[in-house]
């Protein structure tokens, strides 16, 4: 019964009878009294509570196990993630029926402005993937644009304009993850197709910064959603570029750890007072502020991700050394398996 104990319960039926109790013994009192001043014998005032008592103990009884199995069904409610209302136990008492039409006005007002605030996302939602997928056209204009450019800042300019695209992007799916559930299809992947993905779209990039990529044979299989694991990828090489200024970027599989993927770079590391909070959301740390391009949200949104995957993510870092991210993807595959 975990907290729910029968002494304790039988204490708080006991202390609602309380009143009653008193005004038994009081109306007792009064027999003896009355018995006495007219000398009458006071055994009747016994014989009569003996029986008070004998036809009480069953209807205390009766009571009390009313009383038992309403605080138990309520007890059960309370740790159910949806009340429903039919649910609620039968009512005895006139306090108990207007208790329980409070708890369905409350139940009734709590479902009007879950409905509202659904509808206002939803609302929300749709805004900004209209506003992201019309971003895309005038970023799409300037990626054509610079193709006829032939000067020295053509390069610096596609970089910024990549990195615009990024961040919208980012913001699309950041939208979309309130809503994740419903857009997930787990299946069985090899993840070097997935990996090389997300290396397509930066292709670009290590060829404008001049960063080496070292990808090894990944010859391992994951259970996990393609879209979401390739944004995860995306994530953590757009960080890796970010911060590798000369270099090279790895990719590989641990070889002391199952089904754990491994991106090491060689940028400037992340301090070490950072590191324990590098996902939570909106933190940016030393080389945050000092970049000041920094969202705070790409990590956060990974480690989301990857916990809704039921995948894990670690990091490693040394400041002018570089940082290793671990990704492991192990759990869901022996399940799948």
């Amino acid at each position: 019964m975990g907290e729910d104990k029968k002494p304790k319960v039988l204490l708080e039926y006991a202390k609602k009878k309380l009143p009653l109790f008193l005004y038994l013994s009081l109306c007792t009192g009064i027999f003896w009294m009355v018995l006495s001043l007219y000398n009458l014998p006071a055994e009747a005032v016994g014989y009569a509570a003996l029986l008070c008592l004998a036809a009480g103990v069953p209807l205390f009884l009766g009571g009390f196990f009313r009383f038992r199995n309403r605080h138990r069904v309520l007890r059960e409610l309370r740790h159910e993630v949806t009340v429903h209302l039919e649910n609620l136990p039968r009512t005895g008492e006139l306090l108990e029926q207007d208790y329980q039409e409070l708890v369905r006005t409350l139940y009734e007002e709590k479902n009007r402005l879950q409905e509202a605030m659904e509808a206002g996302y939803q609302e929300s939602v749709d805004y900004y993937t209209l506003w992201v997928h019309q971003i895309k056209t005038p970023i799409a204009a300037m990626r054509l644009l610079l193709q006829s450019e032939d000067s020295r800042l053509r390069e610096e300019m596609e970089l910024e304009v990549f990195q615009t695209e990024q961040y919208v992007e980012m913001a699309l799916q950041y939208l979309r993850m309130g809503n994740m559930g419903n857009d997930m299809n787990l299946r069985l992947y090899n993840m070097e197709h997935l990996i090389r993905q997300a290396i397509r779209k930066y292709s670009r990039l290590f060829i404008l910064k001049h960063i080496a990529l070292h990808l090894s044979e990944v010859s391992s299989r994951v259970v996990t959603d393609e879209k979401w694991m390739v944004f995860v990828l995306e994530q953590l090489l757009s960080n890796a570029l970010k911060y590798t200024k000369k270099g090279s970027i790895s990719i590989y599989l641990d070889p002391d750890r199952e089904q754990t993927l491994v991106i090491e770079d060689t940028g400037i590391g992340i301090q070490a007072e950072d590191l324990p909070r590098v996902f939570e959301k909106g933190f940016t740390g030393y080389n945050g502020r000092k970049d000041k391009k920094s969202t705070g949200i790409g990590l956060y949104l990974c480690r989301e991700v990857l916990e809704r995957l039921s995948h894990k993510i670690e990091i490693t870092s040394e400041v002018g050394v570089g940082t290793k991210v671990k990704i492991d993807y192990s759990a869901k595959y022996r399940e799948f398996e």
